[in-house]
């Protein structure tokens, strides 16, 4: 019973793993499916592992702490690193958000192409500042449960229609393959539940009401169940891909060629499944971006004038980034992304994962309270983390 009632209970590990969850590792699973077939099932499980503990210690810490994650950093860390995050989060933030513009301009337009995909970009760019500004958390949350859910059941039905007999004997990749595909491995382990967007959760255990540690169980069920749900959502992706490859697509339409494969493989139903499941991941990554990084920006501000106030949504700071990050970034849909911006936008993400790891082991085993430090297994997911988000920013600089 007691069981039960906690399941009814979970929801921020359901937001956070669909935003998580955007256009580019849908791609990265599909390329890799269609490429190397199912071989690197392996690399979406490991990466959803890994995103789980960062989770899992950020929660230990706002629990144990009853502080932000931004604050303790801003509490026990050097000045410069603060800044350093700042700069990231104004680039990531700008560039992400015209990402998952298209992305679901791109998917709306497959489904309706009455309209272009910019203007379904722009559409669904405005639907989410509306949803934000006037919906409370408790819709917000159900809507992302809903969008999960439907991504989650559009790419289990195609698989249980598709024919399974080709998956055991998949022996098209050596290791050598693996070496040769190396950026491929290191984004599928790199892209399963985001990588700012991790911060977002501890605002939104705040709108479900877990503020002490007596909560950090329900947290553990919640992100467990939720990164289990994503990481089976892209290994479906990569076996759909693996069964059927598209013949030369790229980037996000590698998708909607797939979604053409399923129709003549299956039935054009599953071309429509397929191409709904697309747009709710997209969309529930749109929607969970706009409403939770806002949250970080109105958090920062708040800690830096050492304000008592509130970090919601209806704080000022909060709604000036939110249209920070839902319109100007319209302007890249229609013009080239500026190349200095992705060049500092590479630089400055190769560098987070590993900030957040290393920080996580320095509070969670020196600052937090005795009982709540990590744990040789704690401490080795963490280790581990460090350690493979360190060699994905070295090989970024050395490539």
């Amino acid at each position: 019973m007691k069981q039960l009632r906690a399941l009814t209970l979970i929801g921020p590990g359901f937001v956070v793993a669909a935003t998580g969850l955007g256009a580019g590792d849908l791609v990265a699973a599909a390329v890799s499916g269609a490429s190397l077939g199912t071989s690197l099932l392996w690399a979406i499980a490991f990466g959803a592992l890994i995103k789980l503990a960062l989770n899992e210690g950020l929660a230990r810490w706002q629990l144990g702490s009853g502080t932000t994650l931004l604050a303790g950093w801003l509490q026990y860390l050097p000045r410069w690193m603060n800044y350093y995050f700042l700069v990231y989060l104004c680039i990531w933030a700008f560039l992400v958000g015209a990402a998952l513009m298209a992305a679901c301009g791109l998917a709306a337009n497959a489904l309706f192409p009455q309209l272009s995909i910019n203007t379904w970009a722009s559409l669904h760019s405005l639907l989410a500042i509306a949803l934000i500004l006037f919906g409370r958390y408790s819709l917000f949350e159900q809507a992302m449960k809903i969008l999960i859910l439907l991504m989650f059941a559009t790419v289990m039905a195609a698989l249980l229609a598709s024919d399974w007999s080709s998956i055991g004997r998949d022996t098209r990749t050596s290791l050598s393959d693996i070496n040769q595909h190396f950026n491929l491995v290191m984004a599928l382990i790199g892209g399963v539940g985001g990588s700012v967007t991790l911060l977002c959760y501890g605002y939104w255990m705040r709108e479900k009401g877990w503020h002490n540690a007596d909560s950090l169980g329900l947290a553990r069920v919640d992100l467990t169940i939720a990164y289990t749900i994503t990481a089976l959502f892209g290994m479906g992706i990569m076996i759909l891909a693996a069964q059927s490859p598209p013949a030369s697509e790229s980037g996000t339409h590698i998708l909607l060629a797939m979604a053409d494969q399923l129709g003549v493989l299956l039935s054009p139903i599953f071309k429509e499944l397929f191409l709904i499941g697309v747009w709710a991941a997209v969309f529930s990554s749109m929607l969970g971006v706009w409403q939770g990084v806002p949250y970080i920006f109105t958090d920062l501000s708040a800690q830096w004038r050492k304000n008592v106030e509130t970090v919601d949504t209806r704080n000022s700071t909060y709604r000036l980034a939110l249209l920070y990050i839902a319109i100007p970034p319209i302007a890249l849909l229609y013009m080239g992304k500026p190349v200095w911006l992705i060049i500092l936008y590479s630089v400055t993400g190769a560098l987070f994962m590993p900030f957040l790891a290393l920080t996580l082991l320095y509070l969670n085993n020196r600052i937090i309270m005795p009982s709540l430090r990590y744990g040789k297994l704690s401490n080795v997911a963490i280790v581990l983390a460090l350690l493979v988000f360190t060699f994905i920013g070295g090989q970024y600089f050395l490539s």
